[in-house]
């Protein structure tokens, strides 16, 4: 049986993003249908429709999202029918050289749904990072859905299927924040406040948010920063230095992705500190440092990919960090908006006056 619901679609690079009517197929062996009852706008998500990921049109935009199991394929254990889930892109596969040796959350062989999900005339659609979740209904592998509290509300804690996900794991995974460490995140969009809130979360003591623009410093000291840097009025460097008893940061989280910001991060830091790049580079962009340099502070320089996230691990614990008060999640939610509604979100993000626009259905 195929479902005939709506979603969002992209035809071409550039096109506006508009509702159409697609062809969801019943799972197959090792898939679930989801029905999907959020899902926010990210950045992806507009990367996919400028044709920055790939040139696969069309696409079926939407990931970061939370439903409901509809229904599961045979050979399907880890959920079942009724289950209040997140949808994730980190399906790990159990044997790969990394889930090997007990590092899934790198694990270098993910995968999706075998089945397509088609346009009414059959035309072959991609899902963004295997989930395409504007839509009524969704159909992914099993191993993408990751069961959670089902009296969370779905909207705040469906945005840990990507963006916030990102930030927080960039604090806690893979910068591993320790209590009472200082932390400088440079960049306060949904990622770098989302690090700032988990190194909250992780009881860093003095979190220092940078950014160009005063709006988003006043929201980062909303989730948890202790001081702010406009870094175009102050250089961030010797403020952040200034904040730390002229030594530097223990970690430096860039949420930007760009050659000045990470050399700020770079320099910004404690002898032996961690540098954590989150923020995703172009391209074209290279970076050039002092060797002597690298060499000389010691310490960490990490790439953060999806805050080194392991869904089964992550997600029920930040779930229940938010029931009980300590993850404000809400926060990150400005506004709730229909599927028809995505293309002008897409504006708002551009613009930067929102966190997060959530779809709901």
């Amino acid at each position: 049986m195929a479902h005939s619901v709506k979603a969002v679609v992209v035809m071409e690079k550039d096109a506006p993003a508009s509702v159409t009517t697609i062809i969801v197929p019943d799972p197959g062996p090792g898939e679930a249908l989801v029905d999907i009852l959020t899902c926010g706008v990210c950045h992806t998500d507009l990367h996919y429709k400028q044709g920055g990921i790939s040139d696969d049109y069309p696409f079926l935009l939407g990931h970061e999202a939370t439903g409901v199991v509809n229904a599961v394929g045979p050979g399907v254990t880890e959920v079942k029918a009724g289950d209040r889930v997140i949808l994730n892109w980190r399906a790990v596969c159990g044997e790969c050289r990394a889930c090997r040796r007990g590092e899934a959350q790198y694990c270098f062989n993910t995968h999706n749904a075998t089945q397509k999900m088609t346009l009414e005339d059959g035309t072959e659609l991609s899902p963004a990072l295997g989930i395409g979740a504007f839509a009524e209904k969704t159909l992914v592998d099993a191993g993408q859905c990751t069961k959670v509290d089902p009296e969370a509300d779905p909207a705040a804690v469906g945005l840990l299927g990507c963006g916030i996900m990102a930030g927080i794991g960039a604090a806690i995974n893979t910068g591993n924040v320790r209590r009472g460490d200082s932390v400088a995140v440079i960049g306060c969009g949904g990622v770098g406040i989302a690090a700032i809130a988990g190194s909250k979360l992780a009881g860093a003591t003095t979190i220092i948010a940078v950014d160009i623009d005063d709006r988003k410093l006043e929201l980062a000291k909303g989730l948890g920063a202790t001081h702010t840097i406009n870094s175009t009025e102050t250089d961030p460097v010797e403020a952040i230095r200034g904040l730390t008893d002229g030594n530097g940061a223990n970690v430096v989280i860039d949420a930007v992705g760009r050659p000045e910001t990470y050399k700020q991060a770079f320099y910004a830091r404690d002898l032996a500190g961690t540098v954590v790049l989150v923020g995703v580079p172009t391209p074209d962009m290279t970076l050039e440092l002092p060797l002597l340099d690298v060499f000389g502070r010691g310490g960490s320089l990490k790439s953060s990919w999806y805050g080194d996230c392991l869904p089964s691990r992550d997600f029920p614990m930040l779930v229940s960090q938010y029931r009980q008060g300590n993850l404000n999640l809400d926060a990150f939610v400005t506004e709730r908006i229909t599927l028809d509604q995505v293309e002008e979100a897409f504006h708002k993000m551009h613009d930067g006056a929102v966190l997060r626009s959530v779809v709901e259905l």
